[in-house]
């Protein structure tokens, strides 16, 4: 039996898919989450054997998400399921641990047997993204951050003031102030518009 947790912040496609995956017999949905943050409460709490995500959720998206999943519990293999198939997209999520990166308009007995290669320890990905995954893998410019200063990063992009992030992730803020300025100086962004535009162009917040 193969343990599934799956994130998608969209609740019709999350059970569409939880529907799908229910009607294969030897696997077993163990839980479903909204956002970053859920997906990894629910992973560290279930232990499955397979994290599906998405990669543009809210609060933290499923890049993040994947990073802090398999530093905290690697035995989890961790299988990005997304619409975009950008050579950023599948750098960053290769690079964050995953194990695999499936296309959304992929077929359903293709989800099937990604999870099931996932599972056995081995990777899968889509043929759109093959190429991209087989590319030299430079160090990306988020790589240069922590996971504060990405989890910052995020929060901004997706409008929050200096104040409503230091409230929602409990810090001060002229913490939140000096993230912000280390942001833009290893990221050589000197305003929020800009930084709200890489933000997007790397899927960490979505644009509609």
């Amino acid at each position: 039996m193969i343990r599934i947790a799956l994130a998608d912040d969209h609740h019709v496609v999350r059970q569409g898919i939880r529907a799908l995956l229910e009607g294969v017999k030897d696997f077993r949905v163990v839980g479903e989450a909204a956002d970053g943050k859920e997906m990894v409460e629910l992973v560290m709490r279930e232990k499955p054997d397979v994290a599906l995500v998405d990669v543009a959720m809210p609060q933290l998206n499923g890049v993040e998400a994947c990073r802090r999943i398999v530093r905290d519990l690697p035995s989890v293999k961790v299988l990005v399921l997304s619409m975009y198939t950008g050579e950023e997209y599948v750098r960053e999520a290769l690079a964050a641990g995953a194990s695999g990166y499936l296309v959304k308009d992929s077929a359903a007995d293709e989800l099937v047997e990604a999870i099931r290669v996932v599972a056995r320890g081995e990777r899968f990905l889509s043929p759109a993204v093959a190429p991209i995954a087989a590319k030299s893998a430079a160090t990306t410019l988020l790589d240069r951050l922590t996971t504060r200063e990405r989890e910052v990063l995020q929060l901004i992009a997706e409008g929050n003031s200096n104040k409503a992030i230091a409230a929602r992730l409990s810090l001060s803020v002229k913490t939140i102030e000096a993230h912000r300025t280390n942001l833009m100086a290893k990221l050589d962004i000197h305003d929020t518009a800009s930084l709200t535009r890489f933000a997007i162009a790397r899927g960490l917040v979505r644009t509609e």
